[in-house]
């Protein structure tokens, strides 16, 4: 027997060996299951008092509604169709109640604090147009509202601070198209070949600089998909500050780098020749570079995430409960996401972290770019939050939760799965070590993280608002912003204020600033509450992506 054959018959041995081995030490083993685990296995437990940091549901809204119509001895016009004249219900959101009942409630038996809700109204229909906060309670039934506007704001608040309603702008867009654009029909003929629907508005803020102001400047764009990056250079002032829309007017127009007095001046001098025209081609109506449609297929399937036991956490009504984590969260119709009484292993170290505000300031040479400084909870962070794609916006695999708000209308809206939770591999480890001196070892554990999500859509900007929690007690409020950019024309120095993104636009200088509220009680409130808003100020943006903030 040669030594080759020896050496085949040893190997066949050495493995017969090792699969004998291998089954008896695996005989009697359970295979492992792939069935979620209860609740009771991962060390947490849900609790219903934390329905006291709960939303408004639908019934408890239309009951809100009801008792406001019947108690306020005023007529209320449905919001979506109310002139400016008109009294109407802005929103409904829930009145939480102070810290103190709550952690009375919480922590020491105290008696669950009345369930009430904040109603703002427009009072446009009396001498004395303003706006009003009420408390409206208790729910389900309420019987009282009271009048907290002066205790608040320290005075009356008066009716041109108010956001623009969405029939507003309806009003403003009919203004321009039905009395304005016909006082220049030649101009926006030979030089956008306008038919009454090509060419689209975007809104810009503050309404004017100084108190009373309510002027918009109003830039115009090819009426495209992702028309934000396609600007026409002819930029419009409203005054819609009149409560009479008949007495609205345009006060100043802009195009290509020259003010003009109105729209009817612009005629004038366009068909006198003193007009220098920049001839823009029109875009396709998929908005060519601008479009959201892929430019190939995938070449194969993204990868997916897997929990082979199913999720390590459990939502139930307004709270998340995981291994290590639990909270309360909820959407503010204005702000968006809050998360209240936040334990790391039973102890609560924070009482609430929620967002304020998102704000972005504009530079460039053209007047709606120069003068834009965005303060998007006065559009509505939270009742933009839009549902989420499964696969894109979050995991196949997370926790679905739909949000109800009512704003502009007497009737609760759904937005349905806009918020999901899930819990992902870092991908990289929380600690590991290997040993290669004196003892040979390894050790590691791996890192996941909790997140609670959501995607508000403001205008062109779309906000990925993320809270993620991880297993060393750590906590990280993030967002990201991507969609489109907002930009002006281009023309003269504009590349002083930007980057150059299409043959005629211009991706303009801003600053993104966001604003959180945190009250940290850590070690228990003996130690004092510490409680800030952070401000993240982003970089300051002159490329051609999206700001990552």
């Amino acid at each position: 027997m040669n030594l080759k054959t020896v050496l085949i018959l040893l190997v066949l041995a050495l493995a017969t060996i090792f699969a004998l081995v291998c089954v008896l030490l695996t005989r009697g083993v359970k295979p492992a299951s792939c069935e979620p685990q209860p609740l009771s296995s991962q060390g947490g437990k849900h609790s219903d008092q934390s329905l006291v940091f709960a939303d408004l549901m639908p019934e408890e809204m239309g009951q809100v509604v009801r008792y406001l119509q019947r108690s306020l001895g005023v007529p209320l016009v449905d919001a979506y169709n109310a002139n400016p004249s008109d009294n109407c219900i802005y929103y409904i959101d829930v009145q939480l109640p102070s810290k103190a009942e709550v952690l009375g409630f919480l922590d020491r038996g105290g008696r669950r604090p009345p369930r009430q809700a904040l109603a703002v109204v427009y009072f446009g229909n009396q001498p004395d147009p303003n706006v009003t906060e009420y408390v409206v309670g208790p729910l389900p039934q309420p019987t009282t509202h009271q009048d907290i506007t002066v205790r608040k704001y320290g005075g009356k608040l008066p009716y041109h601070r108010r956001p623009v309603l969405g029939k507003e702008y309806e009003q403003i867009a009919g203004y321009l198209q039905r009395t304005a654009f016909p006082t220049a029909r030649t101009f926006l003929n030979q030089v956008f070949d306008y038919d009454g629907t090509n060419l689209a508005a975007m809104t810009t803020a503050p309404r004017g600089f100084q108190s009373g102001d309510r002027s918009t400047w109003f830039v115009l764009f090819h009426n495209v998909s992702g028309y934000f990056l396609h600007p026409v250079g002819l930029e419009v002032l409203v005054d819609h500050s009149s409560l009479d829309v008949s007495h609205w007017r345009v006060r100043k127009v802009f195009y290509n780098g020259q003010y003009y007095g109105d729209l009817v001046q612009l005629e004038s001098e366009f068909k006198q020749g003193r007009v220098k025209v920049h001839s823009v081609t029109r875009a396709p109506p998929d908005g060519g570079f601008s479009s959201m449609q892929p430019r190939a297929a995938p070449r194969a399937p993204f990868p997916l995430q897997y929990e082979p036991h199913g999720p390590r956490y459990s939502v139930r009504n307004n709270q998340v409960v995981s291994q290590a984590w639990s909270f309360a969260f909820g959407v503010n119709v204005n702000t968006g996401m809050r998360l209240f009484d936040i334990r790391f292993k039973g102890e609560r170290i924070v009482y609430e972290i929620s967002v304020q505000d998102a704000t972005s300031v504009y530079g460039s040479n053209c007047p709606g770019g120069m003068s834009t400084r965005y303060m998007d909870g006065s559009f509505g962070i939270g009742r933009f939050t839009y549902p989420l794609v499964r696969g894109v916006d979050c995991p196949y695999s997370a926790t679905y939760v739909d949000t109800h708000y009512l704003a502009q209308s007497p009737n609760p809206r759904i937005n349905k799965n806009s918020i999901c939770i899930f819990e992902q591999n870092t991908g990289s480890p929380l600690r590991r070590h290997y040993s290669n001196l004196q003892s040979l070892y390894y050790g590691g554990l791996t890192n996941s993280a909790l997140v609670l999500r959501s995607v508000a859509t403001l205008g062109n900007y779309d906000y990925v608002w993320d809270f993620i929690f991880y297993q060393n007690g750590a906590i990280e409020a993030k967002v990201q912003a991507t969609g489109y950019m907002s930009s002006s024309f281009l023309y003269g120095d504009g590349l002083d204020y930007g980057n150059r993104v299409g043959d005629h636009t211009l991706g303009t200088v801003h600053t993104h600033s966001i604003n959180f509220k945190v009250d940290l009680d850590i070690g228990g409130r003996s130690l004092g509450d510490v409680s800030f808003s952070l401000s993240c100020a982003s970089h300051l943006l002159r490329a051609t992506g999206s700001p990552r903030t």
